[in-house]
């Protein structure tokens, strides 16, 4: 069987086409969050993992300083920076700092969650968004992905996967929580 040369070159360039699409699902988006420092924070709605089931937004978090986290518990990343946002937590709680984590976890999932909440020792706020409405307002391409917001709304400094408790994220955190 004879290939011909308009075969290669057709060939080819149908390689390099799916090559850069792959290539590109593997790089990490230049702005995830749609460009959102600065800017107003969008709201969200999510439900407590506790009975009774409670819908939370963004309205009730008002005058705090809020770290507001979006995770999975399959997530090896979002697992492993929970500990130093519990760290921030407890650092910060009682000077106006809200640790809020809203899980994207698939439905029926809570007794997942709870599980994991314990298994980590955390104590802050968990919320529960099953269906990942949050992506759309933060404009998210996936997770962890954690927005520090100040207490007038405005979303100030936007991280993937960080270590919460180092001294240039708690400096954050202390710049807003003075204002």
């Amino acid at each position: 069987m004879r290939i011909s040369n308009r075969g290669i070159l057709f060939g080819g360039m149908g390689l390099v086409a799916v090559g850069t699409v792959a290539f590109g699902l593997l790089l990490p988006a230049k702005d995830s969050t749609g460009g959102l420092d600065g800017g107003r924070a969008p709201d969200f709605a999510a439900v407590t993992i506790d009975p009774p089931v409670k819908t939370r937004t963004l309205r009730d978090y008002e005058g705090f300083v809020l770290l507001l986290n979006v995770w999975a518990t399959w997530c090896p990343p979002c697992v492993k920076e929970m500990p130093t946002m519990e760290q921030l937590h407890q650092a910060y709680k009682d000077h106006g700092l809200r640790v809020v984590a809203i899980s994207v976890d698939d439905a029926g999932a809570a007794d997942l969650i709870r599980e994991f909440r314990t298994e980590q020792n955390l104590s802050f706020e968990i919320l529960h968004d099953p269906e990942s409405a949050i992506f759309q307002g933060y404009r998210l391409n996936g997770v962890p992905m954690t927005f520090l917001i100040d207490r007038k709304g405005i979303v100030r400094l936007t991280r993937y996967a960080a270590d919460w408790f180092s001294p240039e994220n708690r400096q954050a955190v202390e710049k807003l929580l003075d204002q």
